[in-house]
């Protein structure tokens, strides 16, 4: 795979930094795939014109970029202060709900924590910055012990690890963002702090009641949806280890392994896997990343991520389109290291026609030595089917569906290139083999090989293998 276009699919965070006509066509350029609009912060307006940024960006490109809603969730939070607060290692504060708090202590919203925690249990701010344990709980109150001190913000994120807290999985801010989002257009829909299988199939039927073909991206980060993974997975299109959140909730000493599992369980379910938090961390102020981020990045490349997620890095960073770049460099020089993953299914795995079409056509291409292999879809399942094989060879999704083009766009492997609609699959193989070459990924002459259905542009009907030449 010398000289090969980058697989790995590259996220970037669009913030105050970046949500401009310039860097957005400059990450762009510089290998983005998809923009992540963080709803948590900024208001609806913002994330709207961010929105639009993007696809104008695209339009100009003339490549498809998936544009991610991510919402807040059942997210504590520090409350409004009037100042920061400092903290000092063996001192004391209390913490309460907004409806109990009194002046001097630290309010946090929603208001459930006073009824939830316990003496012993630990809080932690600020993704760990600041560690409290809880000495007493009188009136919705929590008189605390100060473990680890610093400042303490408002609108800071609270953890309490290990306690479920008896929060809906879409709150009202999460109903009335997601309303905003899918009104100017988003591809996917991550949903944070998941829970269980039911949390992804309730904001499922929520998008589908509004006439949305969103996708939604289960964002793994308590210990819970860890316990509930493959039901999950199920249910999601996608997932996200959110190492930040998941790192608080269970220890960072536990995050590399279960990072691994969660890709390799994604992969076995053909479901694009984003990797994120802290990947260049260094970057929001250093032109260049740590030695200990490049290898990070690397790593999770070798697990098999599709996509790899910038954060603060292109939402409030100093050098976004740096961050970017050099995300692309690290893939590139890495990917050529990656293995076919070769899979015979058995019959008593019973894998779907999918799935033993696409290993069928994996191990035929890479038999055959083919310069791509060419996927006619509508709903783009079949190249996600062939790319969690990882083969050498290039993916090419040929679609008229512009979800299916944007969706396609996160996935590893998969260059989206869209052809005009036809009912006939003799001309679906005509037209997708001259996009292909009209790409510039195939030249006239080299062999390919090419997988779809014959019943043209009805989903999960792939049923041919065809070995051609360009």
């Amino acid at each position: 795979m010398t000289g090969h276009t980058r697989r790995t699919k590259i996220v970037a965070t669009i913030g105050p930094a970046s949500a401009n006509p310039a860097t957005v066509s400059a990450l762009i350029e510089a290998g983005m795939d998809g923009a992540r609009l963080n709803l948590s912060h900024g208001t609806q307006d913002d994330h709207a014109r961010t929105a639009q940024l993007v696809r104008d960006a695209e339009a100009a490109a003339g490549r498809p970029i998936s544009l991610i809603a991510d919402l807040q969730g059942p997210k504590l939070r520090v409350g409004d202060l009037d100042h920061e607060v400092e903290l000092e290692d063996g001192g004391s504060v209390v913490i309460a709900g907004e409806d109990a708090a009194q002046d001097g202590d630290i309010p946090v919203s929603p208001a459930v924590l006073g009824s939830v925690l316990q003496p012993g249990n630990d809080v932690l701010i600020d993704d760990g910055m600041v560690r409290l344990r809880v000495d007493r709980v009188e009136r919705g109150r929590a008189r605390c012990d100060v473990v680890v001190g610093g400042t303490v913000a408002a609108h800071k994120g609270v953890n309490v690890p290990g306690i479920p807290l008896p929060i809906p999985s879409l709150t009202r801010k999460d109903l009335d963002d997601l309303d905003a989002a899918l009104e100017f257009g988003v591809d996917f829909v991550a949903l944070s702090f998941v829970r269980s299988a039911s949390d992804v199939t309730a904001l499922r039927t929520l998008i589908e009641a509004r006439g949305s073909h969103a996708w939604v991206i289960a964002k793994i980060e308590k210990a819970e949806a860890v316990a509930a993974l493959d039901a999950i997975l199920g249910e999601a299109h996608g997932v996200m280890v959110a190492r930040g959140d998941l790192g608080v909730e269970i220890g960072a000493a536990e995050v590399p392994l279960l990072q691994k599992r969660i890709i390799h369980h994604a992969l076995e379910r053909s479901k694009p896997v984003i990797t994120a938090t802290q990947m260049l961390e260094s970057m929001i102020h250093s032109p260049e990343p740590t030695r200990a981020e490049a290898s990070d990045i690397a790593n999770a490349i070798l697990d098999g991520t599709s996509a790899i997620m910038l954060s603060g890095e292109t939402a409030i960073g100093e050098h976004p389109v740096e961050a970017v770049a050099v995300m692309d460099r690290i893939a590139l020089a890495v990917e050529p290291h990656l293995g076919y993953r070769h899979e015979t299914p058995q019959a008593s795995d019973e894998p779907t026609i999918d799935q033993a079409m696409s290993n069928a056509a994996c191990d035929v291409a890479e038999a055959l030595s083919a310069s791509a292999i060419l996927v006619p879809t509508f709903t783009g399942r079949t190249a996600s089917a062939v790319a969690r094989l990882r083969p050498q060879r290039a993916i090419l999704a040929l679609t008229h569906n512009m979800d299916s083009l944007r969706h396609l766009a996160l996935e590893w492997g998969v260059t989206p290139l869209e052809i005009t609609e036809t009912t006939d699959v003799e001309d679906l193989w005509t037209r997708s083999i001259a996009a292909a070459r009209d790409s510039g990924f195939v030249s006239s002459g080299e062999r390919i090989v090419i997988t779809a259905g014959t019943a043209v542009n009805l989903p999960g009907g792939t049923n041919v293998i065809k070995v051609d030449l360009a």
